[in-house]
C-alpha cells in the first residue's frame, strides 16, 4: 500500500464517520443506513443496547432517536485508524448532547467508539460500531429554571428565535 493510498483511505474513513454522526443528528435515516454493510452490528452504551444487521440497527436508531422532540449533537474526533488491505479498525473520541423535550431530559457525556470497517466495491462501510461511556449525566429540564430551546431543525427549521440586538 502506498503512502498516497493510505492517506486517501484515512481521509475516506474519517469522512465516513463524520457522515455517520451528521446523518444520525439530522435524522437522514436512508443515507445513514447506506453506510453499513448488511450484516453490521452495533453496541451502544457499553453493550446496554445491541443490534444485529443493518435493518435492526436502523430500526433501533429510528425508534429511539426519530422523534421530533429528540435533538442530538454527536462530535467525534481524535481518530486512531489502522488499515489492513480492505479492512480497518478505528477508535474515536465522542462527545454528545441529547435534549428530549418530550421526556424532559438533557443528557451529555463522553465515550470512545470502537469501529471496524470493510471496503466493498471501492467504498468503505461500517461493519461494527459501538461505544463505552467514559461518563454520562442527565439533568431533568424541569431543574433548569431558564432552559429554553430557541432553535430546532424540526420545530423551527433550524432558525433561531433569538432576537438580535
Amino acid at each position: 500500500m502506498t503512502t498516497e493510498t493510505t492517506a486517501r483511505d484515512l481521509r475516506e474513513l474519517e469522512e465516513l464517520k463524520y457522515r455517520y454522526v451528521r446523518f444520525l443528528d439530522t435524522k437522514q435515516w436512508d443515507a445513514l443506513g447506506r453506510l453499513f454493510v448488511e450484516d453490521a452490528s452495533a453496541s451502544y452504551g457499553g453493550g446496554a443496547y445491541r443490534a444485529e444487521g443493518r435493518d435492526e440497527i436502523m430500526s433501533f436508531l429510528v425508534t429511539n432517536m426519530g422523534s421530533e422532540s429528540f435533538h442530538s449533537s454527536h462530535t467525534v474526533g481524535q481518530p486512531e485508524l489502522i488499515i489492513d488491505g480492505d479492512s480497518a479498525t478505528g477508535t474515536w473520541a465522542l462527545n454528545d448532547v441529547v435534549i428530549d423535550t418530550e421526556l424532559g431530559v438533557y443528557i451529555s457525556g463522553a465515550a470512545f467508539y470502537e469501529d471496524t470497517y470493510v471496503r466493498r466495491e471501492g467504498e468503505w462501510l461500517i461493519a461494527t460500531t459501538g461505544y463505552r461511556r467514559s461518563f454520562e449525566y442527565l439533568v431533568p429540564i424541569s431543574d433548569m429554571e431558564h432552559f429554553q430551546l430557541t432553535a430546532s431543525l424540526w420545530g423551527t427549521g433550524g432558525r433561531s428565535s433569538l432576537v438580535a440586538g
